[in-house]
This record gives C-alpha cells, structure tokens and sequence, in this order.
C-alpha cells in the first residue's frame, strides 16, 4: 500500500506527465499550470496539494504520439 499525503492508493502525480504543465522559462518559477492558472517554483502538483490538502483534481496524461 502507497501513501501519498495520507491517502492510502494514492500515487504520487507526476506534472511532467500532464497535458496542462508548461515549463516558464523563468529561473525562479520555472513550473506553470494551465489548468490552475499559476506559475510556481515547486511542480505544480506539489503546490496544490500544499495549499488545498487535496491531490490535484486536473490531471490529465498527456497523449503518446
């Protein structure tokens, strides 16, 4: 069993896998998130799950080519 922020079955949610991260280009907030609207130092998901206390809710993976 996997423990992520004390949910049980949770996996870690991995931003670089998901269609609405975008790197910034800026030194210090390098991650941005479309679907939240933000630019962060920290991944984004990372971010939320600080702020809110629940795993993000907008991931989507991104599509193979």
């Amino acid at each position: 069993m996997k423990l992520y922020a004390n949910i049980p079955f949770m996996e870690k949610i991995n931003c670089h896998k998901c269609t609405y991260y975008f790197v910034t280009w800026e030194a210090h907030q390098p991650h941005g998130c479309k679907a939240y609207g933000f630019k962060a130092k920290f991944l984004p998901s990372q971010v939320v799950l600080s702020s809110s206390g629940a795993p993000c809710s907008y991931f989507t993976p991104k599509k193979s080519a």
